[in-house]
């Protein structure tokens, strides 16, 4: 079972864009350097978010990515179901086929599991994430490094 690398850059950008969204809208470019996410996968991602009104874009200079709700209206299960992601532990993707064209033994385990983790996922909030103190942290990290980075390119000019 695994979250494919679609659904974990999603939560992650979102995150970080709920960590930035009081300062006014969160440019891909910015998420993209903080995350290490490329730029062109970033906005096939967006598209989508935006598509199921997860985040409102702006334009122009200035203009980027902002939450369309509060974060803590905004759960992790909401961002992967958004990028067409599944967090499923079967191995038939539950159409109940594992073995042949028939349900195998631990059919029933996976899908409990799969039904577990789904419950979980729907209870995080991005808010109850950017609660946290080592998320704060991180984010702080980050934040310090692209301002160093744009700094020195600052004075190569």
């Amino acid at each position: 079972m695994r979250l494919t690398t679609k659904g974990r850059y999603a939560v992650t950008a979102m995150l970080d864009l709920a960590l930035h969204n009081d300062h006014g809208p969160t440019s891909l470019a910015d998420i993209s350097e903080r995350q290490g996410i490329s730029l062109s996968y970033l906005e096939q991602l967006f598209a989508k978010l935006r598509k199921m009104q997860l985040v409102t874009s702006t334009r122009g200079p200035g203009g980027g990515y902002k939450l369309n709700k509060n974060p803590a209206e905004i759960v992790v299960a909401d961002v992967i179901v958004a990028v067409d992601e599944t967090v499923d532990a079967t191995r038939c993707g539950g159409s109940k086929n594992c073995q042949g064209e028939a349900r195998c033994l631990t059919h029933d385990l996976w899908e409990d599991l799969s039904a577990q983790i789904r419950d979980f996922l729907s209870n995080v909030s991005l808010a109850d994430l950017i609660n946290r103190h080592s998320i704060r942290e991180v984010a702080s990290r980050q934040d310090a490094i692209l301002l160093q980075r744009r700094d020195d390119l600052t004075l190569q000019h």
